[in-house]
């Protein structure tokens, strides 16, 4: 085996590889996690906000 060879394994596994991910991203079973995560960003967090106002200062 030369470099060519060698070099055409690893494209050969670098795309088998890519359709795999490819594979898992798009499989049903992964459809509800996935639909989850998209909604993290949007819920509401159960603590309650701490805002600081600019410029004040407490230390008086």
């Amino acid at each position: 085996m030369d470099l060519v060879d060698f070099r055409s394994l690893f494209t050969v596994l670098a795309f088998a590889s890519f359709m795999g991910i490819v594979w898992w991203a798009w499989s049903s079973r992964r459809e509800e996690s996935f639909s989850q995560a998209a909604r993290v960003p949007l819920e509401d967090d159960d603590r309650p906000a701490v805002r600081a106002r600019a410029g004040s200062n407490t230390e008086d």
